[in-house]
């Protein structure tokens, strides 16, 4: 007599992978912001965690990078990996912000405003 059928194991998998992750079963995330002379790069590497389980939302000037696990692209059921949002200065040009995912890291790259943009203003008397 077969008490666990095929279907059942097919069914349960992706829930017990997903209690594994959330039990300890994925690398720890590095994330780290590195100044370079055209602006910043925000780098984040999670090992084993595929790209299409990264985003990045700006919001107000506050950047969030997350990554969540689903099983399947159309899984409905998720699990945050990572998140952590960072205020963007006023030095940083937001309305530039792109991200690439290159060899096993995530890089956010958020560029420098442009200095002569900046302008004084003039304070007026009465």
């Amino acid at each position: 007599m077969n008490l666990i059928s095929k279907d059942f194991i097919h069914n349960i998998a992706p829930q017990l992978d997903l209690l594994n992750t959330l039990g300890g079963g994925i690398a720890q995330a590095v994330m780290r912001v590195d100044q370079q002379e055209k602006g910043i790069v925000v780098r984040v590497a999670l090992p084993s965690v595929s790209p299409d389980n990264f985003h990045v939302l700006l919001n107000n000037n506050r950047l969030t990078v997350y990554a969540d696990f689903r099983h399947t692209p159309e899984d409905e059921l998720s699990a945050p990996l990572f998140s952590h949002q960072l205020k963007l200065t006023a030095n940083l040009d937001a309305s530039r912000v792109d991200a690439v995912f290159e060899g096993q890291e995530l890089q956010v790259r958020i560029p420098f405003r442009d200095p002569a943009q900046q302008r004084e203003i003039t304070i007026k008397q009465r």
